[in-house]
């Protein structure tokens, strides 16, 4: 009787967990469906002719899929009243993105390395300065660094009069990458100072018997074993600096040197000729690949350096 009892209650146990799985990939599929549907209509549309988009389904697939809004959308695209395609404001991201993850990420790690393994008197207050920068808003930054661009920008005009070069002072570019360093340095400083702390003190200080320097254990040492939560400020730094639209309207938002936020948000709100949406949507999928590579090469380090202690504190 117990026996058949029991075997009554393990096969209704089974059919519980199986409805439960049901039930939470059931969900897990649907969000996934919702969450892509845009990606998927995007990249549909931007196979498309105008005709089929005109008369046909939004979800459906290209019946006659062409390449053309992709070379359009790279090469002829009218941002604004200028029809020479994003192809040189994709350049400009590149030029300001790939400096500014560097040196951040590069000044996070000195900062975690120095508030961890070379502590000084008041490094909990100088951290959580630090931390608090991390919750200030953008909008209330824009008019402090609009002065202090301002203030670089006559400086380097003052060393261009002087030398014959303003040594990057006053360029649209080069303010934006100062600006993403400064604005980043606080999440930056944070993700290495919780990593760190768990990093063994011994090794440091076996270091400093043989005679090793600060900046050479930070070399030798610390930045080697540091893999996963470089990877990890990398791409959070990248996306966030690569997708910023405010900062880069604000002080980069005319001329050549606009980056690719601004010049997607002109193309598509260009008055030049008709709305072409197949191409508006080739420039949004070319504005949104180099993120969409980040996460696809480097996303299972990502998620290895969060476990790793980047979110500990």
């Amino acid at each position: 009787m117990s026996v058949a009892i029991s075997s009554d209650a393990g096969r209704h146990l089974s059919r519980m967990r199986l409805l439960n799985r049901i039930v939470i990939y059931g969900l897990l599929l649907l969000f996934a469906i919702v969450y892509l549907m845009p990606l998927f209509v995007m990249l549909v549309t931007s196979f498309k002719t105008m005709d089929e988009i005109q008369n046909g389904n939004m979800l459906a697939l290209p019946t006659s899929a062409t390449i053309e809004p992709w070379i359009k959308a790279w090469d002829q695209a009218c941002v604004g009243l200028t029809c020479a395609g994003i192809k040189g404001y994709f350049w400009n991201s590149i030029k300001m993105v790939v400096p500014a993850v560097l040196i951040s990420t590069l000044l996070g790690a000195l900062n975690g390395y120095v508030l961890t393994k070379w502590r000084f008197r008041g490094h909990t207050l100088v951290f959580g300065l630090m931390l608090f920068a991390c919750f200030i808003p953008f909008q209330s930054v824009l008019l402090p660094m609009a002065t202090i661009l301002g203030s670089l920008g006559r400086f380097g005009g003052t060393l261009q009069g002087a030398t014959g070069f303003t040594f990057g002072f006053g360029n649209p570019t080069v303010n934006l990458v100062f600006v993403h360093v400064v604005y980043g340095l606080g999440f930056t400083t944070l993700f290495f100072r919780n990593f760190y702390e768990a990093f063994p003190t011994e090794l440091i200080k076996a270091a400093q018997v043989d005679g090793a320097g600060f900046f050479q254990i930070f070399r030798r040492i610390v930045l080697p074993n540091s893999v996963p939560i470089i990877v990890v400020t990398v791409i959070y730094q990248f996306t966030n600096i690569w997708n910023d639209f405010l900062f880069a309207s604000a002080y980069a938002g005319t001329g050549d040197s606009m980056p690719m936020t601004v010049a997607l948000n002109n193309v598509v709100n260009t008055s030049t000729g008709v709305v072409e949406y197949n191409v508006n949507m080739a420039a949004a999928m070319i504005a949104a690949m180099p993120t969409l590579i980040v996460y696809v090469v480097a996303g299972r380090y990502f998620v290895r350096g969060l476990m790793a202690g980047a979110v500990k504190g």
